[in-house]
């Protein structure tokens, strides 16, 4: 499986938001076919919070860490 990992650190909510659910629709066949994860690095927190739950709704699986000062948002299927 391939990993796809953009940086939005710097950017806060609304933007953070709107620039992953962006990437999430320009790779939503390979999400829902399982060919490839998405990885959001952010260092705002609300993202943690924004972009999980838009996500779910789309009907993906999110997985939060936090690592050296920014959170990693990873995005699959199962």
């Amino acid at each position: 499986m391939n990993v796809i990992e953009f940086d939005i650190c710097g950017q806060i909510c609304p933007s953070a938001l709107l620039t992953a659910l962006r990437e999430i629709n320009a790779h939503k066949d390979q999400l829902k076919q399982g060919a490839i994860e998405l990885v959001i690095k952010t260092d705002a927190r609300d993202a943690t919070r924004t972009i999980p739950a838009a996500v779910e709704n789309m009907g993906y699986q999110v997985e939060i860490t936090k690592e050296s000062g920014c959170y990693l948002i990873r995005i699959f299927t199962r």
